[in-house]
């Protein structure tokens, strides 16, 4: 339904103040270099860094990191398996804590792009299980894999089991944007789940909810604005219209309006 945000920012937190503070540290170059997505640089700091055999394993993570969000742009299978690899061989009880997290994102996103998209589920629901792990903008990007992998697992099911998926993912948003009205992800997927269930009266209400709450994002509502715009004239409108036995384009015309008068003068 929408583009991945990606995680580039939540594998670096800290990144900017280290390498301040030490910058010939090669691992700090490589998160940062990593945080700015060169990743090819972020790989060759990496492999630097890890070198030091005390190192190796945090090396190893970002480098996995950078694998995969290669992978995520080319779609080139060596960068996918080299990110795979990476993750297996390195040992997680020698990382810190916000590694581990950093960790268990990756293998998140490694399930993910490797088609097994319902395991990928399981692994994020994991890490949005602790608040407390994961600052703000990092959760709402783990919160969006969350939602995509269920998505993609779920869509060629029955539709009992449909309901059941899309409910859960509306029951997760609801509670998110109830701790966070700022929460774009969580406003975009609230939406986009009533409609993938048929509940188009909650769907088009929830849309015109996030329009209004959108300002409050960090980009000032920039990103949620264009995915909820796309979300209502390529699928809410088009169903609203026929369920209500109404012109298409009347609905259009309707969600245009009600756009004109919440934005900005």
């Amino acid at each position: 339904m929408r583009t991945l945000y990606g995680l580039a920012t939540s594998v670096v937190l800290g990144a900017t103040a280290l390498l301040a503070a030490e910058p010939t540290d090669p691992l700090a170059r490589a998160r940062v270099l990593y945080n700015q997505r060169q990743f090819d640089a972020a790989l060759a700091a990496a492999d630097e860094g890890g070198r030091v055999p005390a190192r190796r394993d945090s090396a190893d993570l970002i480098a996995a990191r950078a694998y995969l969000e290669r992978f995520r742009e080319s779609a080139i299978p060596d960068d996918l398996t080299r990110a795979r690899d990476r993750l297996l061989r390195l040992s997680p009880e020698r990382l810190g804590a916000r590694e581990r997290v950093e960790f268990t994102i990756g293998l998140g996103e490694a399930l993910f792009f490797g088609e097994s998209a319902g395991s990928a589920a399981e692994v994020f629901e994991s890490v949005l299980a602790r608040r407390e792990d994961l600052l703000p903008d990092a959760r709402e990007r783990v919160l969006d894999w969350w939602a995509s992998a269920l998505d993609r697992d779920v869509r060629p099911r029955p539709d009992i089991e449909r309901q059941t998926v899309y409910r859960k993912i509306r029951d997760r948003m609801q509670a998110e944007l109830g701790a966070s009205p700022a929460n774009d992800v969580a406003a975009y997927w609230l939406a986009a789940a009533a409609w993938a269930q048929g509940d188009l009266q909650a769907a088009w209400d929830a849309a015109q909810a996030g329009w209004v709450l959108a300002p409050l994002a960090r980009d000032r509502g920039a990103t949620l604005r264009g995915e909820l715009d796309r979300l209502v004239q390529r699928g809410i409108a088009p169903d609203r219209a026929r369920s209500l036995a109404q012109p298409a384009d009347a609905v259009r015309l309707e969600w245009e309006s009600f756009k004109e008068r919440w934005n900005r003068r």
